[in-house]
């Protein structure tokens, strides 16, 4: 049974993973096919190269995002290290962000911190993947917080946005990849390729910790809550 489940998950990926990368694929070939059949302006034939360019690199991004899940699956770790304040390392990826939340009137604030062995670069890519979901999700000109809490020798980092609630039977399926939960949320127009918290989930448990989410009243907190230090430290 369980061998079942796991095949059929497989399937289900397969297919997810084929529709992802289909669309954009589609439209390059479409849009080159269209450009290749008469005469263009140098002009019309930029726009119709910066729009392949801009489809390549999202192609280039969900291929890069399933390399490192695979890599994750096949049991690589973090490469802890020395950390004095969580909180200043993972302040430069809410300035990185700052433009995209401008563009929605949203601000973004760190509270707490925590010291400890981490892997500095997959926390701050964490960081960045859950900040751009709250970006998406979050009520126009609220705060986003980035809570930082340490507790009997563990580290918990959540994104906390205001925003509508996420009904209870997505939250356990939020870290699948390809998943989407978007019918119980508003939606921004932002695209999103299904991978950003998947990706989460995946660093989390090289940090040998776990991933968690909780929405209620409209507020979403996702996250993860990491060992300060290696277990086998």
């Amino acid at each position: 049974m369980r061998v079942e489940r796991a095949y059929a998950q497989l399937e289900g990926f397969n297919a997810d993973v084929a529709h992802e990368l289909r669309t954009p694929l589609t439209t390059l070939i479409g849009s080159s096919e269209l450009a290749l059949q008469r005469n263009r302006p140098a002009a019309e034939l930029q726009d119709v190269i910066a729009g392949n360019l801009e489809d390549l690199r999202r192609l280039a991004i969900i291929v890069n995002d399933m390399l490192f899940l695979s890599h994750a699956d096949r049991g690589a770790s973090a490469r802890r290290a020395p950390v004095t304040s969580l909180a200043a390392e993972l302040g430069e990826i809410i300035e990185y962000h700052e433009a995209a939340l401008q563009e929605r009137s949203l601000s973004a604030v760190c509270e707490g911190d925590a010291k400890g062995a981490f892997d500095v670069s997959l926390l701050r890519r964490a960081l960045s993947n859950l900040l751009s979901n709250a970006t998406r999700y979050a009520k126009t000109g609220s705060t986003i917080k980035v809570r930082i809490a340490s507790n009997a020798g563990r580290v918990r980092i959540a994104v906390e946005n205001e925003g509508s609630s996420i009904e209870q039977e997505h939250l356990p399926r939020l870290f699948d990849r390809f998943y989407r939960a978007e019918r119980s949320r508003r939606q921004t127009g932002t695209s999103n390729h299904g991978l950003g918290l998947a990706i989460v989930a995946a660093i989390a448990r090289m940090h040998q910790g776990e991933p968690f989410a909780r929405s209620a009243d409209g507020v979403t907190a996702i996250g993860l809550d990491v060992p300060s230090s290696s277990a086998t430290a």
